[in-house]
């Protein structure tokens, strides 16, 4: 299967892109890491595949709304 065909039927059948669904995961998995543990947010960053602090903080902001540090105090 090709790669256009693959993002098109998982399109269809999740209802995002794999692009989208992956982005997703991994911001609300760091986002589970930043209100259970006391770990850096780079390290955070890391462990879910962001090779910057600041593409980290880029990519949450955009899908949860907020900065990572807001996320961590507000929730805790």
């Amino acid at each position: 299967m090709s790669r256009s065909a693959f993002a098109l039927r998982f399109q269809e059948l999740v209802g995002e892109s794999p692009m989208e669904y992956l982005t997703r995961w991994r911001v609300q998995s760091a986002a589970q890491a930043l209100r259970t543990t006391n770990e850096q947010v780079i390290d955070i960053a890391e462990r879910y595949g962001y090779g910057s602090e600041a593409a980290f903080s880029r990519a949450f902001k955009r899908m949860m709304g907020e900065t990572p540090g807001k996320h961590r105090r507000e929730k805790a």
